[in-house]
């Protein structure tokens, strides 16, 4: 777990427009160590987003006026490192459907109330972890004669665009971000808006037939027997 000292660096955004459980999230997170500015709605919410830059954002979805979904499309369309700004989605809605669309827009996890507190601490750790060991600057990552762009999610081969699926750049984005690093099948899965390993298998072996001269002997998209796998760039 992060320290008091580690988590004090960490600006998160909470919006909610439930002012009790927003309330008792913003004192949890807050005595937890992180620096919390609050939202009652998705209109407060851009108009601090347009100002300031954070984290991480703790997301409710059904809202007054414009809801979660809506602004998690607003957000990943934003320029720069602002559009790619964590998403941990909140929310009553905790059906498969809403929870693989939450995925689908951009969100980086998905907890459905009620939860416990100790575990919605846990998921923000884990985010903002993964989000530490992505790539500094603008720099592709290479994989022979593969350039993966982790920020535009764009994969070239020999200064030619490769197409890449959703779910593709979705999982070469994880793994990207962190490289030479296991990567749990579970999480992948969740970052595919898939719950089956199998469904995992099956995209890797797709994107090792995009970046890999050699797709039955992998050079770069790893197996990590009994965990997932694992991207080792050049």
């Amino acid at each position: 777990m992060a320290t008091p000292e580690d988590a004090a660096q960490r600006h998160l955004l909470l919006v909610d427009d439930d002012d009790r459980i927003r309330d008792l999230i913003r004192r949890y997170l807050v005595r937890a160590g992180f620096r919390i500015t609050a939202a009652a709605d998705a209109a407060a919410a851009r108009k601090l987003l347009a100002n300031l830059q954070f984290d991480l954002v703790v997301l409710d979805i059904m809202m007054p006026g414009e809801d979660g979904f809506s602004l998690t499309t607003w957000l990943r369309q934003r320029a720069g490192a602002q559009g790619a700004t964590p998403i941990l989605i909140l929310t009553a809605r905790g059906l498969p459907d809403d929870r693989i669309e939450g995925l689908r827009l951009g969100a980086d996890d998905y907890l459905a109330k009620p939860f416990e507190p100790r575990e919605l601490l846990l998921r923000i750790e884990a985010i903002l972890r993964r989000a530490a060991v992505r790539p500094a600057g603008s720099e592709p990552i290479g994989l022979g004669d593969c350039r993966f762009d982790l920020g535009r999610g764009v994969l070239s081969r020999n200064d030619a665009p490769v197409r890449l699926t959703e779910m593709e750049t979705r999982l070469l984005r994880l793994l990207a971000s962190a490289a030479n690093a296991a990567v749990d099948r579970r999480e992948l899965a969740g970052a595919g808006a898939e719950t089956s390993g199998r469904a995992v298998d099956i995209q890797v072996t797709r994107l090792r037939r995009k970046i890999e001269a050699d797709p039955a002997n992998p050079r770069y998209l790893q197996t990590v027997r009994g965990i997932g796998y694992m991207l080792t760039p050049d």
